[in-house]
């Protein structure tokens, strides 16, 4: 069964670009200005001011993004692929988050990030937006629909709120600027919809 239906692959592939398209445009800095430059400096005191209001949140919600975290939901991603023996999805699971991580730790942050002087993307976006992006697509075209399309919708909503809320807090605790986030989040997404399209090609040329 294909993990993203063909009435959504278009779509898919025009997200996938756009996600491609925001991480190359967040990662250029032009001689002290630009767009990444004009948007931290218009969106990061708003962020600070609106978010600083509840410093319990500014406390506990990192931890969501963290490593551990992240690598405890992708297990149970994982598992219930297996309980339900959706093996595509599983596989997708497997690949897509520690990659999209993986991306972002070893290959973005030391090139890009430093030579912009910044912690470019931002680690917890991208864990937490490569997760929802994983249940979004899981949840797309599930091989038993016992859940109406309605309630799927929910819950895809209430992940991909809960990852923006996380990015949104590192920007408020001065951990990242916000095209930092915006970049982890892109990067994160597109990541799982590159797999999740890579996996239904493979599968329809075998």
């Amino acid at each position: 069964m294909q993990l993203v239906p063909g009435s959504l692959r278009r779509p898919a592939i025009a997200l996938l670009a756009a996600c491609v398209a925001v991480t190359v445009a967040a990662g250029i800095r032009l001689a002290g200005y630009g767009l990444p430059e004009w948007l931290d400096a218009a969106f990061d005191p708003r962020i600070q001011a609106q978010m600083g209001r509840y410093p319990v949140v500014l406390n506990w919600l990192p931890h969501l993004g963290g490593q551990k975290l992240v690598a405890a939901m992708t297990l149970a991603l994982i598992l219930a692929c297996a309980i339900t023996r959706r093996w595509r999805g599983a596989v997708l699971v497997v690949v897509a988050v520690p990659v999209a991580v993986g991306l972002t730790e070893y290959v973005l942050k030391p090139s890009v990030g430093e030579a912009i002087g910044q912690g470019f993307p931002s680690g917890h976006a991208t864990g937490t937006f490569a997760l929802a992006a994983t249940f979004a697509v899981l949840l797309a075209n599930p091989p038993r629909r016992r859940v109406p399309g309605g309630v799927r919708l929910l819950l895809v909503l209430v992940a991909v709120l809960a990852a923006a809320a996380v990015a949104a807090v590192m920007v408020a605790i001065g951990a990242h600027d916000f095209t930092d986030a915006v970049a982890g989040a892109a990067v994160g997404t597109g990541v799982v919809l590159a797999c999740a399209l890579t996996l239904d090609a493979l599968g329809r040329a075998g």
